[in-house]
């Protein structure tokens, strides 16, 4: 009897795993469209930027194989150093504020006070409002004279900027904006890592005394390891591509103070024609984008060390 339960055993085992080894056509065929789409509208665009930038490629000739003719021009191309400096400036002062100011939004409104549903509100529209709509009306703000900043700050005995027309305050202005418009993402990000805390956690630090200075350094913040993660890795590549306000509200100006490499390669390709070159820029910023992130990921705590039972 053992030797025929065992063997019965043994088969059942074989179908289990026989099983396992069956492929779901139906699976792969409903992921198939995505995997379609992200093959056609982002690989091989990519593969075509890559070759291109080993080209002269103009939108009027064929174009030709040149080498690392556009790379080595980007070495002694000073308006790209510059275009590079002013991005990471822009991703440095825009990265760090903007979490804070999310961390500690989120904060506040998680508990129970009046009007939270409406601040949450207030605080995410701008966040979903297009960059077009909200760059005209920072233009308004910062306009020299009918802006409502400058009239704000004569009323304290201040003379007005020129915020946007200063080389000095020019990129400023553009920061100052762009946390405004994004802390909204932030802060809901940050609302739903607060939320999955668990109250336990924190009924235990009171009946240990804790104070609640003490509860936010030593569980909320840990807590939010992976969030802050996600936060960060996304905020980096976000940064990195920022153009439209920068196009729309100072065109890269005054004297280059506001320029991207996003905006320098809209400028080369659709300006000066010279899309081989704006391919070789491109390239540079993925590649820059893509070790800044690796780097996050090898560097970044993500805290798969937590676990709440």
């Amino acid at each position: 009897m053992k030797p025929a339960l065992s063997g019965s055993t043994n088969l059942k085992v074989k179908k289990k795993s026989g099983s396992r080894q069956k492929i779901d056509y139906v699976g792969y065929a409903m992921i198939a469209p995505g995997y379609l789409v992200y093959f056609l509208f982002i690989f091989i665009p990519l593969l075509i930027g890559v070759y291109y930038s080993f080209t002269n490629y103009n939108f009027y000739n064929a174009p030709e194989f040149i080498g690392l003719k556009n790379y080595t021009r980007l070495l002694h191309d000073t308006l790209f150093g510059k275009a590079m400096y002013n991005t990471f400036i822009y991703a440095l002062f825009t990265i760090l504020p903007q979490m804070f100011l999310g961390l500690v939004m989120a904060t506040l409104l998680n508990g129970k006070i009046f009007g939270r549903v409406f601040s949450r509100a207030s605080i995410y529209v701008p966040n979903v409002t297009s960059m077009v709509a909200v760059s005209m009306i920072w233009l308004w703000i910062y306009d020299p004279s009918l802006g409502i900043l400058n009239r704000t700050i004569k009323v304290f005995g201040f003379d007005p900027l020129q915020w946007l027309y200063n080389p000095n305050t020019a990129m400023m202005s553009v920061i100052i904006m762009s946390i405004w418009k994004s802390i909204g993402y932030t802060m809901i990000v940050y609302l739903a890592g607060l939320q999955s805390i668990p109250s336990s956690l924190y009924e235990a630090a009171q009946i240990d005394g804790a104070s609640k200075i003490r509860q936010f350094f030593s569980i909320t913040i840990p807590m939010l390891k992976p969030t802050t993660f996600f936060i960060l890795v996304m905020s980096c590549i976000n940064s990195f591509m920022v153009f439209e306000q920068v196009n729309i509200m100072t065109s890269g100006g005054p004297l280059n103070s506001t320029t991207t490499v996003v905006h320098q390669i809209y400028l080369r390709a659709f300006q000066d024609f010279q899309m081989g070159y704006a391919s070789a820029m491109a390239v540079v910023l993925f590649v820059i984008t893509l070790i800044i992130t690796l780097l996050n990921f090898r560097y970044g705590n993500q805290g798969d060390d937590l676990d709440v039972d």
